[in-house]
Parts: C-alpha cells; structure tokens; sequence
C-alpha cells in the first residue's frame, strides 16, 4: 500500500480522509459497512495502472474521516455534499463512480441529487430501491423481516456498540466479511454476530489476509461503530428528507454488479425488482446487470481482478 497516497481535505464542514493513486479521469471509489477506504485497495492500484485518478475517501463517520455523534448528521443530504465537495476540491468535473454496500446507498443519492457530476455508476451488491411514498424503511423492515433483522437492530443508539464491545473485533469483521449465510441478515440477541458457538478463530479464506483484518480491526478498536451505525439510524430520516423525490428516476448511466451468494441480492423480493423490470424503470439507463456465480456480498475483495474488468469494460464507454 506504500505507493498510495494519502491527504485530508475539508469538505462540508468535516475533515475527510481519502486515498489515491493515478492520473487521469478521476474514478470515485465508496465503501460500506464495515469497511474503510481499504476495501478497494485491488482496484486502487488496477485502475491507476489503466490511466486512471483513483480516489477512496473513508466515509464520515469512518476511519480517518470526523465522525460526527449524531445520528442526524449522517443524513444522505450530508453524505452526498460532502461527496460534492470533494468533487469540487479536485476541479469539479464530472467523475465515474464505483460503490458498494452502504457506499453504493450513497451512490444513488449522489446520481439522484447531482447527476451531472457522475459520468457513469458502476453499482456493486445494492440496487436502487424507489421511495416508498406511505412506509418508512424501518417500519417495513420490521414488519417484513421481524425485530432482529439487521437495520432494526442497528437503531437504538448505544446497544449494538455495546454488543460489539464484547467481541473481538478481528474475529467479528471476519465473520461479517466472510459470511454467505443467505439474507435477510438477522442478529438474535442471545448471539448476533454467531461467534459464540465457533471452535476457535474463523479461518480465511484465499482473498483475505490476516493483515487485512488487522488494518480494519486496529481502525475500528481506535474509532469505535458508532459513526457507522449511524447511516442506519438515519435510514428513516431519510425518508422523511426525500419526499420531494418520491417517484424520481436515475438519470445516469449504470452496471449493476452482485454475487449470487450476495445476501442483499438473496434477501426476499430483491431479484425479482432488479430482473423483472422495476430497477429498469427506476434507472432507465441501466445498462447491464452481471450476478457472478459462486461470489458473495464483498465480491471487489472476493474477486478483484474479475470485477475490475466488468466495471472497467463499462466505464471506458462514457
């Protein structure tokens, strides 16, 4: 990682931290949860060796970046201008956009908000859902998922920091980042992450080292969750912010990527909205949609240089 750069830039009244590589049309690369600017290292270094400005900041809340303690401050409104700042601070011009997870959440509103600074979105994991115009997200989700799904449990500020607390952190983000138990995610409370019935350290798998989890683990025992929590305990926030854009299409050119042991894409009803023509109506310029076979929720660290080809083979057309 020696040859990436690093700097912090002021953006929206945060510190940002972002890291770089490359010169050329500027890819902006967004991570998820539970991850940091790290994630994309693979592509950092693939996309610069092709000509290009690879930029990965971690998000507010995350790593380096100010995390603010409120959850209020994690609205997508605040998340996207400081993504617009940060546009701006590099010349402003319009950037291809690659993002995961909570990253590729974000990635929609920035398309939706400001599309003309995005070229071309390669979307990894999570679709664009629409506004639902009657239901917040959270309500929803209880009512289709139950009490312990995820999102639900994220919402209450302090208690999952607290269940965290009582795990290790590395053997925590590796069972987060190695698991394909299909969706929707849910975390009892006897056990949420599942570490209690393991016989000893979760082995890992080809792709992921033991010094990747401790980059991760060593940032995340010195920031704590709670800033990442906090996109989550804005999801309802959100909805009520959004009312304005209820019914609003994507406008800007889009590669829908997943794994089919992704649990998003084998959460209920999500294959049906991406393949049976709803995400098409919502984002009339998707251009393709690729499930890669065998491959689970993290597939740009799963399967790097396969899934830098697919986005790579996209964006060069814009």
């Amino acid at each position: 990682m020696e040859d990436i750069t690093h700097r912090t830039v002021r953006v929206n009244g945060i510190n940002m931290h972002v890291a770089e590589k490359g010169e050329g049309p500027t890819i902006l690369f967004l991570h998820g949860f539970p991850e940091l600017w790290y994630t994309w290292r693979h592509q950092i270094h693939a996309f610069a060796a092709l000509g290009y400005h690879c930029v990965a900041p971690d998000l507010r809340g995350y790593g380096n970046t100010d995390a603010p303690p409120s959850p209020t401050s994690y609205t997508c409104f605040h998340v996207v201008g400081d993504l617009v700042a940060l546009i701006d601070s590099m010349g402003g011009e319009a950037v291809y956009l690659v993002a995961h997870d909570w990253g590729a959440m974000i990635g929609w509103y920035l398309c939706m908000f400001r599309p003309e600074k995005v070229k071309a979105y390669g979307c990894i994991s999570v679709p664009f859902r629409p506004r639902h115009p009657k239901m917040k997200p959270v309500e929803t989700m209880r009512a289709f998922f139950g009490e312990d799904y995820y999102m639900c449990r994220f919402q209450e500020v302090g208690v999952m920091e607290e269940e965290i607390k009582r795990c290790e952190t590395a053997e925590l983000l590796k069972k987060i980042l190695t698991d394909k138990t299909p969706g929707p995610p849910c975390l009892p409370k006897c056990d949420p992450f599942g570490l209690k019935a393991l016989n000893g350290p979760l082995p890992l798998p080809e792709w992921l080292s033991e010094d990747d989890i401790k980059y991760n683990a060593d940032m995340f025992n010195k920031t704590g969750f709670t800033g990442a929590l906090n996109y989550y305990r804005a999801l309802d926030l959100n909805w009520e912010l959004t009312a304005a854009w209820t019914g609003a299409q994507v406008k800007v050119p889009v590669i829908y990527v997943v794994g089919d042991e992704d649990m998003v894409y084998t959460t209920p009803g999500l294959k049906e909205y991406v393949h049976g023509g709803g995400f098409k109506k919502d984002v009339p310029l998707l251009q393709d949609i690729v499930v890669m076979e065998g491959v689970g929720h993290f597939l740009n660290q799963e399967k790097p240089q396969e899934s830098t080809t697919i986005i790579h083979d996209f964006i060069k057309k814009f």
